[in-house]
């Protein structure tokens, strides 16, 4: 990962510090033999105050640089996440939108995974590793058979390391798969809690989640108890190499081959040489679940490229140009949309009507961006969408779509669509033309109120509003409303046809998906899509008077004088539907 590589300067202070950490563990030993070979001989005290002296000044020494390197680590794993927090979150809800990995927050949870490994006592173990083999060759200078003892106990540690790394791989690797699938299962349940609870499908899908936790539970188990035991022979035969390397000091020194404080010295210096590989064994999940993080984090950065740097371009007008446009299913050869271009001048509106299942949705989708285009081109003012950086080009887009989306935040964060430092009059302007306003004075704490995620407090109807007040923040040079009216009641389609008409007034283009005639009444200009193919496009007037089929108008109330609107059904080429209900997705 190029993040951690781009560190190294941070990975060789630890590096550098761990050197002389480990030089400084032999202090204990060096203390221990100095004191059994010459100051127990020599009776000296004053030299026994000396090295106690200078050990104390060593492990003082010691304490500050451990001190020093742990921090290091504790920051680099945290610059770590620093650094990828914005790629990761960028990520995840591109992969999102197009729908190509089902990774839901796996990313946000690796990466933070990565950063308890790098500032834990795993990344500690590995970086003591390498200075194994300075404590064996002391073993070694003490005595071959020392050395023998201490490189044979190191060498069946480390085969138990890799034992337990091959017995815990597949377990692990198993269980997070499981464990996503679940986490993705429980946010879905989450999402979808009305449709849970009404349809009696809760007991269902809670089995189903049970099943995969359940599994999930039984792969972590098995993989625990595989590392235990080995965990536990670890630990068996490092106190088995102790005593060992113990017992043929003290023959050594029965033997007169080495003295005294080279027994003691020598089972220090090992004991030195295996912590670390012990260590290793013991933090082994830790380090396999950082392995599998770093793997993962590396499939979805790839994925997702970070963003180029794009020059700034100058405000668009709003001229939007839809160029022989064709759309793909994901792995499939069938096109949602084909051979579409249209032109729509600043101050115009264009309504797009067709059946269920017509593609409406998905054009919409693909002039604001959302969609990848197969073939053709979806300009604003000549620029494709991928010469602009995604927040400029959201900002000179008003997207109204049919699932409404509310975020947890207040009503002004919502409809200033999170800015820093929003215009609070700019914010009144938008809920007043959506005729929201006076409802949003109404609440507890006026614009300032907190919406819960999803807008759970507010009617379908408000959040519609809301979404709409949204859409129109900015003065957005482009609008593209999907459905606009489907929840709106009389008072809300008034506002929304004033919204529109204000917009097309000040320049803005409009392009309207609707079932409803009500919110065409602005458009200049009809769309109908039949199968993902233009069928006719044409002025308002000539769509609804020829492919249409429909009167304009509704009966007179004879007691208001008012026309009523009766329920009219829209033919287009090779499917009707009826416009007095909200449409379904497209």
């Amino acid at each position: 990962m190029a993040v951690i590589k781009a560190s190294r300067g941070a990975f060789g202070s630890a590096l550098f510090f761990s050197w002389i950490i480990n030089i400084l563990m032999l202090t204990s030993s060096l203390f221990v033999l100095q004191v059994y070979d010459r100051v127990i001989p020599s009776s000296s005290v004053p030299t026994l105050i000396a090295l106690s002296l200078i050990v104390f000044i060593l492990y003082l020494h010691y304490g500050v640089l451990d001190f020093v390197r742990s921090r290091i680590l504790v920051r680099l794993g945290r610059r770590v996440e620093e650094i990828l927090r914005h790629r990761i979150f960028d990520a995840v809800a591109f992969l999102a939108l197009r729908k190509q990995n089902n990774t839901g927050g796996q990313p946000v949870q690796d990466l933070g995974t990565i950063r308890q490994f790098l500032g834990g006592q795993g990344s500690i173990a590995f970086m003591d590793m390498p200075f194994v083999p300075i404590f064996l060759l002391v073993c070694f200078l003490l005595h071959w058979m020392l050395g023998v003892v201490a490189l044979v106990s190191a060498a069946v540690i480390f085969v138990l390391a890799i034992l337990t790394e091959r017995a815990m791989r597949g377990p692990v690797a198993q269980a997070d798969i499981t464990l996503g699938k679940a986490n993705l299962m429980t946010e879905e349940a989450r999402r979808n809690a009305e449709a849970l609870h009404s349809l009696g499908m809760k007991g269902a899908m809670r089995k189903q989640w049970i099943r995969m936790q359940h599994e999930a539970l039984d792969l972590q188990t098995r993989a625990n108890d595989s590392g235990s035991r080995y965990t536990m022979l670890s630990k068996v035969f490092r106190m088995v190499a102790q005593s060992g390397m113990l017992a043929v000091g003290a023959y050594l020194a029965i033997k007169h081959e080495i003295s005294g404080g080279s027994i003691i010295a020598s089972s220090i210096i090992m004991g030195r040489a295996l912590a670390p590989i012990e260590q290793a064994v013991g933090t082994w999940q830790q380090f396999l679940s950082f392995r599998k993080a770093y793997e993962r984090l590396n499939r979805v950065l790839d994925a997702v490229p970070p963003d180029p740097e794009r020059m700034k371009l100058p405000d668009p007008k709003g001229i939007l140009e839809v160029d022989n446009l064709l759309v793909l299913l994901p792995n499939s050869d069938k096109p949602i949309l084909q051979g579409i271009s249209f032109k729509v001048s600043p101050g115009q509106g264009l309504g797009i009507i067709g059946p269920t299942g017509a593609g409406k949705s998905t054009l919409a989708r693909a002039i604001v961006g959302l969609v990848q285009v197969t073939r053709g081109s979806v300009r604003l003012d000549g620029a494709t969408p991928d010469q602009r950086d995604d927040d400029e080009r959201g900002k000179l887009i008003g997207y109204l779509p049919q699932d409404i989306q509310i975020f947890d935040g207040t009503v002004a964060q919502n409809i200033s669509r999170f800015s820093d430092a929003p215009d609070p009059a700019k914010i009144v302007e938008a809920a007043t033309l959506a005729n929201i306003h006076d409802f949003i004075m109404r609440l507890p704490h006026g614009y300032d109120t907190p919406l819960n995620e999803g807008g759970s407090r507010l009617s379908v109807g408000q959040r519609q509003r809301v979404a709409l007040a949204r859409a129109l923040f900015g003065d957005p040079v482009l609008f593209v409303m999907d459905e606009p009216n489907s929840n709106l009641d009389a008072d809300g389609e008034v506002a929304l046809d004033r919204a529109i008409r204000s917009s097309m007034k000040r320049g803005a283009a409009i392009v309207v998906v609707a079932h409803r005639p009500s919110a065409l009444q602005a458009m200049d200009h009809l769309l109908v899509l039949t199968n993902g193919t233009m069928a006719a496009i044409g002025t308002r007037d000539e769509i609804m008077k020829k492919v249409m089929g429909a009167p304009q108008g509704g009966q007179t109330n004879p007691n208001t004088g008012q026309q009523k609107q009766q329920p009219q059904t829209i033919t287009a080429a090779s499917g009707s539907f009826q416009t007095t209900e909200p449409s379904k997705r497209n």
